[in-house]
């Protein structure tokens, strides 16, 4: 017995699928959405329409749509870029940073802080985390009322819930819920999600043809860290963030790493493994934070002759390449994003990954595999919050058919 779709229920997804199209294309005609979405002219215009009168899209003129194109020139839709807004806050070894972006996508405010995270109080941490929200909420300029979502990303384990830091290796302090703290501070609804997931959420939303179904993002930075995308969904395991693929053991008894434990792939990839064993420093040496300007001057070092510096990347290729060999046999081989500082040196650490992976079950198609780097972390960090909180305002509150600005409907 088959069971029939309710009014309402078509009707939200409907939207959804139209907003949907308008977000990804930026300024489709409504023929170009019916090409994506399969609805008929008639809905889409009737959709349309009302998101049109509700203020949530909005026609662009004749010639704004993009290339030139014989015949009447069709009307484009795009997002009002005055419908909703969404804050992401990004906290990272001592950094942290605060955006507001429009509906349509933009940037129209931000703010930058250097922090000491390792030693912060807790109440200090959070305090900056809280002001400099405050502070952006106080802005004259900024429609306060706009602001539908916060989104924040922090390097570390987060709940499955996306409501609390658990672990981070940027502060000693664990179970802190951010999200809930945020909450009850400004009444906007928030998450607090893991920045390597992030980074995939971005990916997947820049890159839809390679980074769609399976794939994965590696962190190569002050940590070690991986966003899973499995079937198209995100990986965030029952408990956790899921995914910690930095604290897979690559050698039991081994290296010191920073979450305390020995033999960790991030105890041997992460920057401050890597600049230890280029200095031939013992493993037992407590991690150090070593900064960016320094890791590259390490890999130019390392390009130049074949010494310990050369050395510390194979290692941290070793144990990148024999991790990966061991998820790939688990979920076959799948696109690789290796992003953050040490991506930028990833031709120094790429020959000995992947003779790593060829040794391993999950290397039978070694060849296969591909990667591509991003030496900065942090747009894609912050891009991955801004669509977790756009798609909450698209899926939650548009799509249901709310007539007014989104962040006057959110408790």
């Amino acid at each position: 017995m088959s069971v029939g779709i309710r009014h309402d229920d078509l009707r939200r997804r409907n939207r959804a699928m139209v907003i949907w199209a308008v977000r990804r294309a930026g300024q489709p005609s409504r023929t170009e959405i019916a090409a994506t979405t399969g609805l008929s002219h008639s809905t889409i215009s009737a959709i349309s329409s009302d998101l049109i009168q509700e203020g949530i899209l909005a026609e662009s003129k004749p010639g704004e749509t993009g290339a030139l194109k014989r015949g009447r020139p069709q009307v484009g839709l795009a997002l009002n870029p005055e419908a909703a807004a969404v804050m992401t806050v990004v906290l990272s070894l001592n950094f942290l940073s605060v955006t507001v972006i429009d509906y349509a996508g933009h940037v129209v405010a931000e703010e930058q802080r250097r922090l000491d995270t390792l030693t912060m109080p807790r109440d200090e941490l959070i305090g900056e985390c809280t002001a400099i929200v405050r502070r952006q909420l106080e802005d004259p300029d900024l429609d306060v009322q706009s602001i539908a979502r916060i989104a924040m990303g922090i390097q570390g384990i987060t709940d499955s819930q996306a409501r609390a830091m658990l672990w981070s290796p940027i502060t000693p302090l664990t179970d802190i819920a951010f999200a809930d703290i945020l909450e009850a501070e400004f009444g906007i609804p928030a998450t607090m999600e893991n920045d390597c997931n992030m980074m995939a959420v971005a990916l997947q939303w820049r890159q839809p043809e390679r980074y769609r179904d399976n794939f994965i993002a590696i962190l190569l930075s002050h940590g070690i860290g991986m966003g899973l995308v499995l079937k198209g969904e995100l990986f965030t395991g029952t408990h956790s963030s899921g995914g910690e693929f930095g604290h897979m053991i690559h050698r039991p008894g081994g290296a010191l790493c920073r979450c305390g434990r020995r033999g960790c792939v991030e105890a041997y990839a992460g920057n401050y493994a890597i600049w230890r064993s280029a200095k031939m420093m013992s493993e037992d040496a407590e991690p150090v934070d070593v900064g960016d300007a320094d890791m590259r001057a390490l890999a130019a070092r390392a390009r130049e002759t074949d010494g310990p510096e050369r050395k510390a990347y194979r290692k941290a290729g070793e144990a990148l390449g024999f991790g990966l060999g061991s998820l790939f046999a688990l979920i076959d081989p799948a696109p690789v994003a290796m992003v953050g500082v040490s991506a930028a040196a990833f031709d120094l650490i790429e020959p000995a990954l992947r003779e790593a992976i060829a040794q391993t079950a999950g290397g039978q198609h070694s060849k296969s595999i591909s990667f591509d780097t991003e030496p900065n972390e942090l747009p894609l960090i912050r891009e991955g919050c801004a669509m977790r909180a756009l798609g909450f305002v698209d899926q939650e509150i548009f799509a249901p058919g709310i007539q007014a600005k989104a962040g006057k409907h959110v408790a």
